[in-house]
């Protein structure tokens, strides 16, 4: 009856503080200037803006001669801005949708944006020649779930010329039926959806490998569990149709207390990282620049939202996940942070929730920050 009560008060209890927590960690801040942030020897930090709140997924748009457009989503704010950046000019910021309901993902191809909107994908044509004037939105997928609860889809086209999309599962832990905990791809055009992973209880960032074509993606663990378990996971795709363990495995080792019992760990792909419980891993991208030191070529860079749950806060910050040349994770290291601090009483406080990482064509890093409503750039 003990077990029982517990299960039953932390069921009722999840949603009223995930939401306090949530809310409280979306509302806008003021960015922490660049000096405060740490990064490796030889890299420097620049605030390029900080007039996009609640920045959100990122994606390049028209870039050449070292000009270009970023597009953001803003899944609390229901917009979506476009961001000019390059030359001496401070970066100009536009508003190109709005009364959108959580449109976290955006992808870019052939001067079209394509926007994630809950239960619809939308597209913008001709956007990049009409960012003073943006066009109307079409729709090219509708019908996806509607829960907000991980409602959010971040989308990306792959090296197929498909668009990938990931649906959360609508709960902390639960078996999701078929349309959710899942990752998918669609045609261009709307045609051919087709699921490609399972057991992915919320991913909010995903790319491919250049060196051998392979999805990867991060997941975010289940709450409930304590500090300091389950891990997020950085997973790989091989095959279309895998799972990756969600509700009855987390972090490839841990049985769930409620489903484990169902389907043992050895039933599911394993994952490639551990990044430590409750950071939030959110989105993620492959470096291929040359900007950096060329051991940093092949390497994973993640942005780490930070955790709520935990008595000691983690994550708030963006890692370097380092690859071998065979795709083998060797370690993960800092590489930013300051927007977690703790004083000398052990007071701690948060200055930013980094949620988007994106390489520009010349090698620099993008990192947005929702909380500040900021866009940073590190660059040597």
């Amino acid at each position: 009856m003990i077990t029982y009560a517990l299960r039953l008060a932390r069921q009722l209890l999840y949603p009223l503080l995930i939401g306090a927590a949530f809310g409280a960690a979306t509302a806008s801040s003021a960015p922490l200037a660049p000096d405060k942030l740490t990064v490796p020897t030889g890299f420097r930090i620049e605030l390029l803006t900080d007039a996009v709140p609640n920045a959100r997924a990122m994606t390049l748009g028209r870039y050449a001669d070292g000009r270009g457009v970023v597009y953001v989503g803003s899944m609390r704010e229901g917009k979506v801005y476009a961001v000019e950046i390059g030359g001496a000019a401070p970066a100009k910021v536009r508003v190109i949708a709005s009364g959108l309901e959580l449109p976290l993902g955006v992808a870019y191809r052939n001067n079209q944006l394509y926007v994630s909107a809950l239960t619809r994908i939308l597209r913008f044509d001709g956007i990049d020649n009409s960012l003073d004037k943006p066009p109307a939105a079409q729709t090219v997928l509708d019908g996806l779930p509607s829960e907000t609860h991980h409602g959010g889809k971040y989308i990306a086209f792959g090296p197929d010329g498909k668009l990938y999309f990931a649906v959360g599962a609508p709960c902390n832990v639960c078996v999701p039926d078929e349309a959710h905990g899942n990752l998918q791809r669609v045609d261009a055009d709307g045609r051919n959806v087709e699921v490609i992973a399972r057991g992915v209880r919320n991913s909010v960032g995903f790319d491919w490998n250049p060196r051998d074509g392979t999805l990867w993606f991060t997941d975010n663990g289940r709450d409930m569990l304590g500090d300091d378990v389950p891990s997020d996971e950085l997973n790989r795709l091989q095959r279309p149709g895998a799972s990756f363990g969600f509700p009855y495995c987390h972090e490839g080792r841990i049985a769930d207390p409620q489903f484990g019992g169902q389907r043992p760990c050895s039933e599911f792909v394993a994952p490639m990282a551990r990044l430590g419980a409750h950071v939030a891993s959110l989105g993620m991208r492959f470096y291929g620049g040359a900007m950096f030191p060329a051991d940093y070529r092949g390497n994973v860079f993640v942005a780490e939202h930070g955790s709520w749950n935990r008595t000691r806060k983690s994550g708030y910050r963006v890692v370097r996940v380092v690859l071998d040349a065979g795709g083998n994770v060797m370690r993960d290291e800092p590489f930013v942070s300051g927007w977690l601090s703790v004083d000398a009483s052990g007071r701690e406080a948060v200055h930013g929730r980094p949620a988007d990482v994106l390489v520009l064509p010349d090698g620099s890093l993008l990192i947005s920050d929702d909380l500040g409503g900021a866009i940073y750039r590190v660059s040597r």
